[in-house]
């Protein structure tokens, strides 16, 4: 609905001004003033879109009350009022951004097409604001999938360095040399509180949010240069903490990887984030990998560094009695050599991570493997860790038996028929019931390319085809292909086409420059 404000010191004048615009456009809300100081009061409770000011009125005039009015509220609009003795006024309204003028008397007719022109004007500019309103929103919506993207992509490995540069480029953190991982542990139930985490980490612009998957939330961090990896580490967890505890639910906490020197080294930040979350029960609800006891000097740690060696074959051949029977073996050898629980337990657990890893490469995803608990004698360790390979080995079956052969069909359909739609590793995940690592994983090997780039081969080819009608402007393809900034669509067609969308269009049509 559009707001009218009829300025006249004429009540009669008001009246019929009022009566005329009511039948003409129904729609209408109108107010009126009998003085410039009036309308200046309206104009800030009422606010007005459209604004008649009759210019002769005693007191604040027509002209000083527009004057007045603009200065706080510049997107007013304004016809004024005039008698032929004082047209002259109208000039200098005009020149403040008055949109026209209604002499007195005027015929209906011309009074009806006078304020319809602005008030059409009024609807035209509401349907672009919408449009930009509804174009802004797509585009967080979009650089939160980007995000979540990236973070899988580095920490997975599955970088495609194709298009991992234009996608940072989106996103309004600034990447530093220095990074770490901080990973989340988020107790079931609290699901709903990763917006909230991601606004507290997005306000201190240091980091950048994973997919909570499995109860784990992991965040790459960019070193703040300003403190120390420790501090910032620390004061970042805190914050992130607070979060989880205005809850008061039991089961928070953050494991914190290594500063590295660059993302191509953030997989083994992870890792150590992983590990150093494996035990939730200590009192400070935090722990950085530094600050775990390292067990060094014993035939049983050699031990357990040759046996993570042989686990890729055995994995990889489902060799589960034999990785099962060398793991309890390794336990056992611990516990003679009279090693404190909690390394024993730590060194285990890398173990199983390790397990858990060669798995991912293999497009099998499982549940991060986890001691909930201290172990409190070597008896209960083999115990968890024989429950926790039996879960593994059940993931690994399952998925080999679950498998279909269409799947890579099901996918390519998918992203064809609806590639102008933000499609994320986590829109295929739901569509065809597997995990977004091993849909990256299943495009790298089956077809030698990355979801991503065959998303944009999708859009590009749309593109071209549109292309063929010169009817459509650039910024309509861009938003009917899926992009919603035309200078970034370019940039990805000339990166694919090796022209930018006009230079293809020239040559397409037989342009000439």
């Amino acid at each position: 609905m559009i707001k009218l404000l009829i300025v006249d010191d004429e009540q009669i004048e008001r009246e019929g001004m009022k009566a005329i615009l009511s039948r003409s456009f129904p729609d209408l809300l109108v107010e009126q003033a009998n003085n410039g100081y009036k309308a200046v009061e309206l104009a800030s409770s009422f606010k007005p879109d459209l604004v008649l000011m009759d210019i002769q009125m005693p007191g604040m005039n027509g002209l000083e009350a527009v004057e007045e009015i603009l200065v706080d509220f510049p997107h007013i609009k304004f016809i004024m009022v005039t008698a032929f003795d004082t047209f002259n006024y109208v000039q200098s309204a005009l020149k403040l951004g008055a949109k026209d003028y209604i002499l007195k008397p005027s015929k209906v007719s011309e009074i009806r097409t006078t304020v319809g022109k602005v008030l059409k004007e009024i609807d035209e500019e509401r349907e672009l604001q919408a449009e930009s309103n509804t174009q802004r929103e797509m585009l967080q919506k979009t650089l939160a999938l980007v995000e979540t993207d990236i973070v899988t992509q580095l920490l997975f490995d599955h970088v495609h360095e194709v298009h991992l540069s234009m996608l940072m480029e989106m996103l309004d953190i600034r990447a530093t040399s220095e990074v770490f991982v901080m990973n989340v542990m988020v107790p079931n139930g609290m699901e709903h509180l990763y917006t909230r985490i991601k606004e507290k980490v997005r306000i201190t612009k240091s980091g950048w949010m994973g997919a909570l998957y499995h109860g784990q939330l992991p965040i790459i961090i960019f070193r703040d240069e300003s403190q120390s990896y420790r501090s910032q580490a620390i004061s970042l967890a805190r914050d992130i903490l607070l979060v989880g505890n205005a809850e008061q639910k039991a089961g928070w906490f953050i494991g914190i990887g290594n500063d590295c020197s660059s993302l191509e080294e953030i997989r083994q930040s992870y890792q150590e984030a992983i590990i150093a979350s494996s035990t939730t029960t200590l009192p400070v609800k935090y722990r950085l990998y530094q600050d775990i006891p390292v067990l060094n000097g014993t035939d049983s740690w050699q031990q357990a560094k040759n046996l993570k060696k042989d686990f890729s074959d055995q994995v990889r051949l489902g060799q589960w009695d034999q990785i099962k029977s060398n793991i309890i073996h390794l336990i056992q050898a611990y516990e003679m050599d009279g090693i404190q629980m909690q390394q024993a337990q730590q060194v285990i657990l890398e173990a199983l991570w390790s397990i858990w890893s060669i798995m991912s490469d293999m497009g099998i995803e499982t549940a991060t493997p986890l001691f909930h608990y201290q172990a409190p004698n070597y008896r209960q360790l083999r115990s968890e860790t024989s429950n926790l390979l039996i879960d593994i080995k059940h993931t690994y079956d399952k998925h080999y038996e679950n498998l279909e052969a269409n799947t890579i069909y099901q996918i390519k359909q998918y992203i064809m028929e609806n590639s102008q739609k933000n499609i994320s590793l986590e829109t295929l995940s739901n569509k065809v019931g597997l995990s977004p690592i091993y849909i990256s994983k299943l495009f790298k090997e089956k077809l030698g390319i990355n979801y991503i780039d065959f998303l944009t081969e999708c859009r590009i080819e749309k593109a071209k085809k549109m292309l063929a009608d010169p009817e459509k402007s650039i910024k309509e393809i861009t938003l009917e292909v899926g992009y919603h900034e035309p200078n970034y669509f370019s940039k990805v067609f000339k990166k694919v086409c090796n022209n930018t969308p006009r230079e293809y269009r020239k040559t397409l049509l037989g342009l000439k420059d």
